[in-house]
């Protein structure tokens, strides 16, 4: 409760205080005693002006002193011995905002030329008078007060600051050991394994070709597939050990896919709709995962013999859709699996839509929606 009242003191302070010290120091100066002019008029305006002034602060805290301050000297020069308490707000602000210096320079004209400005007011008596009156208005005290707690705040405004700094250099610290961590699991779970499967492949196949036998398309299908997640598992390495973008598979690589679904028996057509124009990179990469893992579970699940690919470039978005002829029913709910999941999330994180389900007509359906122009 208490830092909601703050942050909404906080949002109108900037209209509630000089309003409030301009009528204060107007009662001030109708209930003093002092040498009635033609001018008490405009003493009066300029007494509140440098309350009004205060307003200034939010924009420009030193236009708010110097206005301030003008009023001050002003208003005395006419004969009223009203306090500079406006002033000492405006010390206070430009202090905060860290013009320190500015605020010392105007600080010291104003002492030395308020008493001069009090000798010349109406009814002024003797040097010593003056400069004890306008000790009166501008208490030096109160000055160094409001400078010292402009000072302070703004010095612990400082502080504040750098801790919220450091907590962000300490979070991207342990977010960077956390990549560390993983990146070396999934080189010590991952990469090994793929190797050996790679080679093993690799073997067979020139084995095979040595004996001048023919190289079943399966097995041509694991060596590419482990050439492929060889290089995919070093780029995603590569990324969570440096934590900067690297050039990762996207649109311009689906006719690879397809070439690879062939190579497997499913046979798979690409068609591309629309005015083709450039997508951000997170859509990109996003698109090219949804057709992959699509075409991957219709290879793995769906005893599927041919599968279509639609690509669609619309003015603010960028639909997929992937269907094909498999074994799913339209009475089958899907279940979702890790591929499907993260399909999902991929999607959502870039404010796109997705479905997922079975074909009336028989086969699967994966249908996407990613949004361009909010995020390009």
């Amino acid at each position: 409760m208490s830092t909601g009242l703050a942050s909404v003191w906080a949002q109108v302070r900037g209209w509630v205080i000089p309003p409030s010290v301009a009528a204060a120091l107007l009662v001030t100066a109708l209930s003093e005693d002092h040498v009635h002019t033609e001018l008490d008029l405009f003493g009066y305006m300029l007494v509140v002006g440098s309350g009004l002034g205060l307003a200034l602060g939010r924009r420009s805290p030193v236009l708010a002193l110097a206005v301030t301050g003008l009023c001050v000297l002003a208003y005395n020069a006419v004969g009223f011995e009203v306090p500079a308490v406006a002033y000492l707000f405006a010390v206070y602000a430009a202090v905060r905002a860290g013009h320190r210096a500015i605020t010392l320079v105007a600080s010291v004209a104003v002492l030395v030329v308020l008493p001069l400005a009090v000798m010349v007011s109406p009814g002024d008596g003797p040097a010593g008078d003056a400069f004890v009156q306008a000790r009166g208005v501008l208490e030096l005290a109160w000055l160094i007060a409001a400078g010292a707690a402009g000072e302070a705040l703004w010095q612990a405004e400082r502080r504040a600051d750098e801790a919220e700094r450091t907590r962000d250099e300490t979070a991207r610290l342990r977010a960077t050991e956390e990549r560390l961590h993983i990146a070396r699991e999934l080189h010590d779970s991952l990469t090994h394994q793929i190797s050996i499967v790679k080679v093993q492949s690799e073997v067979a196949v020139h084995l095979a070709r040595k004996r001048g036998e023919q190289v079943p398309e399966a097995l041509l299908a694991i060596q590419q597939a482990g050439r492929e997640a060889t290089r995919e598992l070093r780029a995603t390495l590569e990324t969570l050990r440096d934590n900067t973008e690297t050039p990762s598979q996207g649109l311009d690589h689906l006719p690879e896919l397809v070439e690879r679904a062939l190579g497997i028996g499913l046979k798979t057509t690409l068609t591309i709709e629309g005015q083709r124009h450039d997508v951000p990179d997170a859509v990109d990469r996003t698109a090219y995962r949804i057709v992959q893992e699509s075409l991957t579970n219709t290879a793995r699940h769906a005893a599927a013999t041919t599968a279509t690919i639609r690509i669609d470039y619309r003015p603010d978005a960028l639909a997929i859709r992937i269907d094909d002829d498999g074994t799913a029913g339209s009475c089958s709910a899907p279940v979702p699996g890790v591929g499907l999941l993260g399909m999902r999330e991929r999607v959502t994180a870039l404010g796109g839509r997705l479905r997922a389900e079975p074909r009336t007509e028989g086969g699967f359906t994966v249908q996407a929606e990613l949004p361009v122009a909010r995020i390009s």
